[in-house]
């Protein structure tokens, strides 16, 4: 009786970090570049009260099912999926958004390396290419000399400047793993590799599988905002019918203790 009662509140926890995860799925719906995050359940270890499958019931016959008593559900994961986000005009120069695999490389405060798909960029006092949050953009970005007349970002990540000094030109490049969804989430649109991620594989945009550059657009969050709704509804009748399943195990309890009388 009592085990009923814990694997209904392994549920209810459960359910709670689902209701989380799509929480967080929803409040970032317009984040530039933002992936969704699904969570992934398991059962936890099982109980054989009498007997298992395959035991010897006598003469050589095996018993061919035994009794298992389950003790609930855990979080296994709450795994980022990278699908494409659909691309939004901005018509800024600087904005350039990512149609394909792969991830600008960001340089955080304390010297180490990030990765984004938020393309949403802007130039420092210094003239050098930098995310919202002031970290510079490395990938091959060179400083935008002041006073530029036109910055061009072909799809194939050659950028064209035009200055009065002349004409500047350099090539960005992007970054991949080859497990996307093993990254470490930072906050700020920003990802850090980990040993399940691997190591990042560096090219050019639009060769060998790359995604392309694509300037004036911005990479929109991959949120389908029907779909977490379908999911927030779900979490939530599971929720409710685990607490049911504690509720009726409580009132079960009491049955018993009444009988005492």
């Amino acid at each position: 009786m009592n085990l009923s009662l814990y694997s209904a509140a392994t549920g209810m926890e459960a359910q709670q970090l689902n209701l989380n995860t799509i929480a967080n799925n929803l409040a970032n719906v317009n984040t530039p570049g933002f992936k969704r995050s699904k969570i992934e359940f398991q059962d936890l270890l099982y109980q054989k009260p009498t007997r298992a499958a395959g035991t010897d019931s006598g003469g050589g016959n095996l018993v061919p099912t035994g009794v298992e008593v389950g003790n609930g559900s855990r979080v296994a994961a709450t795994s980022k999926v990278f699908t494409q986000g659909q691309l939004t005009q901005t018509g800024d120069k600087l904005d350039v958004a990512l149609q394909g695999d792969g991830f600008y490389e960001v340089q955080r405060s304390d010297g180490t390396t990030a990765y984004t798909r938020d393309g949403s960029f802007k130039l420092n006092a210094q003239g050098q290419v930098v995310t919202i949050d002031g970290h510079p953009v490395l990938s091959g970005f060179q400083p935008i000399p002041s006073g530029a007349s036109a910055v061009t970002i072909a799809e194939n990540g050659q950028v064209t400047v035009q200055s009065a000094s002349g004409t500047q030109s350099f090539r960005v490049t992007l970054a991949r793993f080859a497990n996307p969804a093993g990254l470490r989430s930072l906050g700020g649109n920003l990802y850090e590799e980990t040993a399940a991620s691997g190591s990042p594989e560096t090219g050019n945009p639009g060769e060998q599988g790359f995604a392309t550059t694509v300037q004036g657009y911005t990479e929109a969050s991959n949120v389908n905002i029907v779909e977490e709704m379908v999911n927030l509804i779900t979490a939530q009748r599971a929720y409710e019918i685990n607490s049911k399943s504690i509720q009726t195990s409580d009132e079960m309890l009491q049955n018993v203790a009444q009988m005492k009388r």
